[in-house]
């Protein structure tokens, strides 16, 4: 079998190595600064798991808001005053940080985070989104980053922000391809088509995702499949929403959804919340 791939950080000499350790530190630290100006109420409890597509783009624009405001971590000294966190939906990654304002033709990103909220009350109990760009697109530098949220009284409130997941992109990109062709014990084709990058941060217009040759599941790219993750989601299923982990939250929505009303979840719901306050 092949050797399994290692994870590879930027070099220690790169100059902006210090400003990468930092903002890995602030994305860590999101929860204690994360701020919403969204307040979302009149959710019915029966479309409780359908918030994320809703609002992840929210979410996630909000984290990048976030980032910016934490400039005093990730830039103690001033030295990136002209750069910040802008957001470029529709190709690969999501954010970079860059000079705000460059010059024509000039490139001035330093790295790259390709960000995706979850929902942890979504159906499937794990992040659904697919991470298909090839490992060629990827710097040393780029980050990967799932953010966690709920709302702050569950079916209502602000949504609040938990530890991030936090992986190299390169790494994670190489991981997918090894799992998808020695891990998984298919049956049919493993190979995989790569296009030819010849730098990272494309276009929007350039063909950066792997392709497998036989896929008819659809599941190709499905990152939380991999098992990169599955330590980090077990400890996220137990962060306490309203006193309980959100696992017993999600189970309870998922049998209660089943069996009752969208009236008689949402009694339940403030029961179990009151429960916790008094």
């Amino acid at each position: 079998m092949a050797t399994e791939p290692v994870r590879v950080i930027p070099d220690s000499a790169w100059r902006h190595y210090d400003l990468y350790q930092r903002v890995t530190e602030a994305l860590y630290a999101l929860p204690f600064y994360f701020k919403s100006e969204t307040m979302i109420a009149g959710i019915m409890a029966t479309d409780i798991f359908t918030l994320n597509a809703a609002f992840g783009a929210t979410i996630e624009d909000q984290v990048v808001n976030t980032l910016n405001a934490m400039r005093s971590i990730w830039d103690p000294q001033g030295q990136y005053k002209l750069y910040g966190f802008i957001r470029q939906p529709q190709t690969f990654p999501d954010v970079l940080c860059r000079r705000v304002s460059p010059s024509d033709n000039e490139d001035t990103t330093i790295m790259g985070i390709e960000l995706k909220g979850w929902y942890l009350l979504a159906k499937e109990g794990e992040p659904s989104f697919r991470f298909q760009v090839t490992p060629a697109a990827c710097n040393p530098q780029d980050l990967i980053v799932v953010v966690p949220w709920a709302l702050s009284n569950v079916i209502s409130g602000v949504p609040r922000v938990f530890t991030p997941f936090v992986e190299s992109a390169r790494y994670a990109a190489e991981y997918r391809n090894f799992h998808w062709q020695h891990l998984r014990n298919a049956v049919s084709s493993t190979e995989i088509v790569s296009p030819t990058i010849s730098n990272a941060y494309p276009k929007k217009s350039d063909k950066i995702a792997d392709r497998p040759i036989s896929d008819s599941g659809k599941n190709f790219g499905r990152f939380a499949r991999t098992g990169l993750m599955d330590e980090y989601l077990q400890l996220a299923k137990s962060e306490p929403l309203a006193g309980i982990e959100a696992r017993h939250w999600l189970s309870f929505f998922k049998a209660f959804q089943e069996q009752r009303s969208g009236d008689e979840i949402e009694t339940e719901v403030r029961r179990l919340s009151n429960l916790h306050s008094e």
